[in-house]
């Protein structure tokens, strides 16, 4: 059995994304993947056609708590947005590339920006939960990569360049919108792991003398797949709690979307405030 991305890769993008088009009047301009307990601004957008992910071909399910599993297409702040309430995790046991293909289907419906959202639990220490935290890079310790298999022309280059693929001009913008709207958004590298387990107090010190700032089970696979197709993209993360230390408090899902959902109420308003700057002209 292969563990690699399927030949019939493209067709599978196409037809999903057709499928998503054929139930809206016009197609969004930007794409927005929603992590553990920050769902609810897709529950803000205008005018919304909501479509289970169950019935998009081909589109992975998730199974844990905080993920409905739901596509919103609406508008917000004159922009329309395709947002993803939820995704799927390779410890579900979807292999990399499946865990990347929903990105991919957003970038296939001619978006102009993808914004990236999780819950991570934070290793430098100044971070606290409820933090918002720009990823300006990551290090990729889950295992796997999305682009593993066949590669098709037709959706990017075998060998995608990484360097930017936290898009800079976006973060510029995104910066200008925190200050205006008066959201503290901080920065820093993402690690990610497989999970589900959470991370160990020895694991942790190693992240955190690898230069990681987070930790968290998502959004690599997503960031690559963008990169591969050209994709301008920004993530963000919410600290939704501290990283294992030796003596500290059992950690729990639970726990990561209460946090979130405290924070919600500045993720809102600082994403509404960036969705017409991210779909901007250059």
């Amino acid at each position: 059995m292969t563990t690699g991305s399927p030949t019939g890769l493209f067709e599978q993008i196409e037809g999903a994304a057709a499928s998503i088009l054929g139930r809206v009047e016009s197609p969004p301009q930007l794409g927005l993947i929603l992590g553990s307990g920050l769902g609810g601004i897709a529950d803000r957008l205008e005018d919304p056609v909501v479509i289970p992910y169950g019935e998009i071909p081909d589109f992975p399910v998730p199974h844990v708590e905080g993920h409905p599993g739901r596509l919103v297409i609406g508008t917000s702040s004159g922009v329309r947005v395709a947002a993803m309430q939820g995704r799927v995790h390779g410890y579900e046991g979807y292999l990399p590339w499946q865990v990347g293909f929903p990105a991919r289907v957003l970038c296939k419906l001619g978006i102009s920006a993808l914004v990236v959202t999780n819950a991570s639990g934070g290793i430098r220490a100044e971070l606290r939960p409820g933090d918002l935290m720009r990823i300006s890079d990551h290090i990729d310790l889950s295992g796997g990569n999305p682009l593993v298999g066949p590669n098709d022309g037709r959706l990017g280059p075998r060998f995608p360049d990484m360097t930017r693929a936290y898009d800079p001009v976006l973060a510029e913008r995104l910066y200008a919108v925190a200050r205006r709207v008066g959201v503290e958004l901080k920065t820093g590298v993402y690690a990610s792991v497989r999970g589900p387990s959470f991370e160990t107090p020895a694991e942790i010190r190693m992240l955190r003398t690898l230069g990681a700032d987070a930790v968290g089970m998502s959004t690599v696979p997503e960031v690559v797949v963008a990169a591969h197709m050209g994709i301008p993209l920004v993530a963000i993360a919410c600290i939704s709690n501290a990283a294992a230390t030796a003596g500290g408090p059992p950690l729990t899902h639970e726990e990561v979307g209460i946090v979130a959902a405290r924070a919600e109420e500045r993720f809102s308003r600082l994403l509404e405030a960036f969705f017409p700057e991210a779909v901007r002209e250059r």
